[in-house]
C-alpha cells in the first residue's frame, strides 16, 4: 500500500483487509484512463452511495420521530447532495489522496465538489466492504456529527430561493429577480456570479458552478440581509 493511502488509514481511523477496495475507492476515472486499469472508483461510488443513504436514512428516522415522510425525506436529500459530502470529505482532506488524471491534476479536480463527493461514497462503500456495516455507519455519522450540528435546521435552508419569494411577497410586497453577472472559468468547470434584486435594488450576489446554485446561494445571503435589516431598531 502507497504511503498516502497508509496516512488516509489513519485519518480515518479503520485498517483496510483488503488494501485493494481502498486503492480502488481513491482511483479516480482519469488516473485510470490515462494508465490503462481496469478499475476505477465508479463502482463503488454506487455502492457508497446505497450505504451513506442506508446510515442517514436510519439516523434521521430515530432522531426525528415526530418528522413525518415528507420532511424526512427533504432532510435526508439535504444531507446526501453533493455538496454536503464535499463538506465531509473536506474535513478528512480526502482531496489529497485521490488519484487524479493529470488533466484532472492541472484543472485542480481534487478540490471539485462531483470529484470529492463520488470519491467520499467509494469510500463509505469499501468501508462496508471491508468491515461490515457498523463501521460504515460510525464513520459516517462521525463526520455527520462533526460537520451538521442540528441537520434539522437545514429544513429551512432547503430552498432559499422559495423562501425568499414568500417573504418579500408577505412583507414588502414585492418578487425578487435574479440577474447573471458573470460566467468565467473553463468550459468543464464555469463559475457563474448572480445578482438578486428587490426592484432596482442590489440584496445579494453568489458564486457557484451553475446556474441554480449560485441564484440558491445569492436568495440564501439576501433572505438573511432583510430579516436582519427588519430587526434593526430603526427599520
Amino acid at each position: 500500500m502507497s504511503e498516502p493511502l497508509r496516512q488516509l488509514q489513519k485519518r480515518i481511523r479503520h485498517s483496510f483487509r483488503e488494501d485493494s477496495l481502498l486503492r480502488e475507492a481513491m482511483t479516480h476515472k482519469s488516473h485510470a484512463a490515462e494508465l490503462e486499469l481496469d478499475y476505477d472508483n465508479q463502482r463503488l461510488e454506487f455502492f457508497g452511495d446505497a450505504v451513506v443513504q442506508l446510515v442517514l436514512t436510519k439516523y434521521l428516522f430515530y432522531r426525528y420521530p415526530e418528522l413525518q415522510e415528507g420532511d424526512l425525506t427533504k432532510l435526508r436529500s439535504a444531507l446526501v447532495n453533493q455538496d454536503s459530502l464535499a463538506v465531509f470529505a473536506r474535513s478528512i482532506g480526502l482531496g489529497q489522496y485521490i488519484q487524479l488524471g493529470r488533466g484532472e491534476i492541472d484543472a485542480h479536480g481534487e478540490d471539485r465538489d462531483s470529484t470529492l463527493s463520488d470519491a467520499f461514497e467509494a469510500l463509505c462503500g469499501a468501508l462496508y466492504l471491508d468491515a461490515g456495516y457498523e463501521t460504515a455507519e460510525q464513520f459516517i455519522l462521525s463526520l455527520l456529527e462533526e460537520n451538521v450540528k442540528d441537520p434539522l435546521r437545514l429544513l429551512s435552508r432547503l430552498n432559499p430561493k422559495g423562501a425568499l419569494q414568500e417573504y418579500t411577497q408577505a412583507e414588502l410586497f414585492q418578487t425578487p429577480h435574479y440577474r447573471i453577472l458573470s460566467v468565467t472559468g473553463p468550459a468543464h468547470e464555469p463559475s457563474y456570479e448572480v445578482a438578486v434584486f428587490l426592484g432596482e435594488e442590489l440584496l445579494a450576489t453568489g458564486s457557484a458552478q451553475n446556474r441554480e446554485n449560485a441564484e440558491q446561494t445569492a436568495a440564501e445571503k439576501a433572505l438573511k440581509i432583510l430579516k436582519d435589516r427588519k430587526e434593526e431598531p430603526d427599520s
